[in-house]
């Protein structure tokens, strides 16, 4: 039990304090990916000396920290085409004629023909959740007797009970806090604010999902009827009176119908749609389809300039106290330097401290050029060096730790060790061990 506890603690501690961000499509591994990796640390494992090395709480939260920027990096540029040399950089790039109606983002694998891809979209309404607006109260005492309150609320073909103390002297807004905090806190498919307003505070339901099944009206109902404790707080705080019934969103594709729960959703496995605004009746269709090759090349090359740039200022960030990020940035540097000349061609170049910039008029003005794309082959090469020192820096971010080596491996006799890899691992459960 109390080694459940301890895990639970490290988990948690590694997941809100070094990497809060989610795990997206590129994190998933195909069985001979996850082979390359286990060969890559019995490799590591065999000719790695023996070290000592620093298990500051600074030194865990630098090894992370670097870990996940590297696999950052790694994700940008494997959205970006892929992982395979020649299909670095060839990602397809989706246009909408209005994003300010329709938002796109192109998810497909496929290297189809542009044209052929487009359809047209035509928004008739957008989906919508249900809201459920309170009463107005000013900021006196609740008009209601002090004790133990509470009102069900059914959502998702579930009931949920909530209840609540009134205490003595409470105000009116202390109290809508209050259960605004109550049911933002339950997970249970509602968010709850107060607003303020000339007339008093406003106490507001609305559902965290949009859309309605056919024979349904509403998405949650909300009663004290029949709850266990007082009643009498539905009515004061007016939490029943509902004033915008859940819709769905409607829209015509090539001018075909279409229903859909949510404005976000996707198109053949193709497009991601988000939609943003309804059209008027008589407003032409606005359409949807891929940009040219060259366009995308544009786009794409300046998202890796950004991923890259995000990944030197993190490094960056650690010079001062962890010394041995200086290696990391200097091989960043002897990277780029060994295709400075094919970079430059295209219009990009690096500054002292290592970050990409992109002339973007030279950039176009090459993308313009006859065999355009055979002309960016210096760039994929350079994206793939710098795909092959991410994995490596995710592989082992411990290069980058301040240790002493005490032992190296007897040379043509090298065995593997289990400990160099797991370092990084085992340095996180030290306090909880």
């Amino acid at each position: 039990m109390a080694y459940s506890v301890a895990l639970n603690n490290v988990y948690n501690n590694y997941l809100t304090t070094y990497a809060p961000k989610a795990s997206g499509r590129y994190d998933t591994h195909k069985k001979s990916e996850l082979r390359g990796v286990y060969s890559s640390i019995i490799k590591l494992n065999k000719e790695s000396p023996l070290s000592i090395i620093d298990s500051s709480s600074q030194s865990q939260a630098y090894a992370v920290s670097m870990k996940e920027n590297a696999r950052e990096l790694r994700n940008t540029i494997a959205s970006l085409g892929g992982l395979d040399e020649e299909d670095l950089l060839n990602k397809k790039t989706a246009f909408s004629t209005s994003s300010d109606i329709a938002d796109v983002k192109y998810i497909g694998d496929d290297y189809s023909d542009g044209d052929s891809s487009s359809f047209s979209l035509f928004v008739e309404k957008l989906a919508s959740s249900q809201i459920n607006t309170g009463n107005a109260l000013k900021d006196g005492e609740v008009d209601l007797e002090p004790g133990t309150y509470s009102f069900d609320i059914s959502i998702n073909n579930m009931s949920y009970e909530f209840q609540f103390n009134i205490n003595e002297g409470e105000t009116n807004s202390e109290l809508q806090h209050k259960l605004s905090r109550l049911i933002n806190n339950s997970n249970v498919g509602l968010k709850s604010e107060v607003v303020e307003s000339e007339e008093g505070s406003i106490f507001t339901l609305e559902t965290t999902l949009t859309g309605i099944e056919d024979d349904k009206q509403l998405l949650f109902t909300v009663s004290d009827e029949n709850t266990s404790k007082s009643a009498g707080a539905v009515a004061y705080l007016g939490l029943d009176n509902v004033t915008q019934l859940p819709d769905n969103a409607k829209f015509y594709l090539n001018d075909e119908p279409h229903v859909s729960y949510s404005n976000h959703f996707t198109v053949a496995k193709t497009f991601e749609l988000n939609l943003n605004k309804a059209q008027e009746i008589d407003d032409e269709p606005i359409t949807i389809g891929l940009k040219a090759d060259t366009d995308s090349m544009s786009e794409n090359v300046s998202r890796f300039a950004a991923g890259y740039n995000d990944f030197i200022k993190n490094a960056s960030s650690f010079l001062s106290s962890q010394p041995k990020t200086s290696y990391l940035l200097n091989e960043m540097k002897r990277i780029s330097s060994l295709y400075s000349a094919e970079l430059g061609n295209v219009g990009i170049s690096f500054d002292e401290k290592g970050m990409m910039k992109v002339d973007d008029e030279k950039l176009a003005e090459n993308i313009n050029k006859e065999n355009a794309l055979d002309n960016f082959s210096g760039v994929r090469k350079f994206t793939n060096s710098v795909l092959s020192k991410a994995n490596q820096v995710s592989l082992n971010p411990m290069d980058y730790v301040q240790k002493t080596i005490v032992a190296y491996k007897n040379p043509g006799k090298e065995y593997a060790t289990p400990y160099i890899t797991s370092q990084y691992s085992g340095m996180m459960f030290n306090s909880y061990c």
